[in-house]
């Protein structure tokens, strides 16, 4: 009699929501440059947190956009996100002329409610 073989279930993998927001914009804005930061840490909330990230976009999509259009777009794609617990998103969404022009990442301040250590 022959055993059969073990089947193993391997649980699926847990994605970060800074991953998923990777993810979306790159698939949504197929950008020239890209920068997903989790700047939680810097904010008043519980360790290993993802509810604050500062996002770098460059892409080609938002050419003849209003800055305020490219903000919509940004929020509008991260609804989800954004209504499953990420509270602040600091976008600096840029045309590739326009990064040219920058070619730096802002820098961001540390919460003002941030406890001290």
């Amino acid at each position: 009699m022959s055993v059969p073989p073990v089947q193993k279930t391997v649980p699926p993998v847990q994605k970060t929501v800074q991953s998923q927001i990777l993810s979306r914009l790159e698939e949504a804005f197929a950008p020239h440059y890209l920068m997903v930061e989790n700047e939680s840490h810097k904010h008043n909330v519980p360790p290993g947190a993802e509810s604050h990230f500062k996002l770098v976009v460059v892409s080609d999509q938002f050419v003849d956009a209003r800055p305020v259009d490219r903000h919509r777009q940004v929020y509008q794609l991260l609804t989800k996100e954004r209504q499953e617990g990420v509270h602040a998103l600091a976008l600096h969404l840029y045309t590739p002329a326009e990064w040219e022009q920058v070619r730096r990442v802002p820098d961001s301040p540390d919460c003002a409610s941030k406890p001290r250590q």
